[in-house]
């Protein structure tokens, strides 16, 4: 986590706004807990939760290593974060500061991918960056299966989810798909957040050129 965050605060000063948005399956998921018998709301709320949690931690690594930042909640729980309203998102990102947004989208049934494909569209942010653990991009199969899958380096939205590659989840590639929100997916190792931030070509780009049907 402090390799990270030393990562996104080079980036940060390097002029880019960046918010990330938490996810919370290292502690819980929601769907793990429907198959255990627990009401899937319930389940989704517990998870929300977990992601509060992990927000709290990855701000502190950030601050650690010099950044400003400010954790926005989804769900209420204002003695640690702030609670999630749009313009107050986006002037933190003016006044220079990373902005964290936990808790999903506050709502059951909606999965973080989805949660990070809403929250950029309303922050106006230019792409989404998902870093993959020990996949260095979309691969044309499952590399468990076929050690020999290959790196596919561009997609569209509508041929990610035709191919049923699994990327995102079909609400969250249908809402980038639907205001043409590119999405690069690459490895999680050094440096690589910065050279994707700096237009460098890593790992796999899924976007709909203008023009191009949907």
């Amino acid at each position: 986590m402090d390799e990270l965050a030393k990562e996104l605060v080079h980036v940060r000063r390097d002029g880019l706004e960046v918010a990330l948005v938490i996810g919370g399956g290292n502690i819980y998921r929601g769907m793990s807990a429907a198959a255990q018998g627990i009401d899937r709301a319930t389940g989704d709320y517990m998870g929300m939760l977990a992601t509060v949690l992990n927000g709290l931690a990855v701000q502190e690594a950030l601050e650690r290593n010099g950044a400003d930042t400010r954790v926005l909640s989804a769900i209420d729980v204002r003695e640690v974060a702030e609670p999630y309203i749009r313009r107050r998102a986006v002037r933190h990102l003016e006044k220079g500061r990373i902005v964290i947004f936990a808790a999903g989208t506050g709502n059951p049934y909606f999965t973080t991918d989805t949660a990070a494909a809403l929250r950029a569209l309303e922050i106006g942010a230019e792409a989404i960056l998902m870093a993959k653990n020990g996949v260095e991009g979309v691969l044309d199969g499952d590399p468990r299966e076929n050690p020999d899958a290959k790196l596919i380096p561009h997609l569209t939205h509508l041929e990610t989810i035709e191919r049923g590659l699994k990327v995102m989840d079909t609400t969250a590639l249908s809402l980038c798909m639907d205001n043409r929100l590119p999405i690069h997916v690459f490895e999680l190792k050094p440096g690589n957040i910065g050279e994707v931030a700096a237009g460098a070509k890593v790992g796999t780009l899924i976007s709909t050129p203008e023009g191009e049907e949907r």
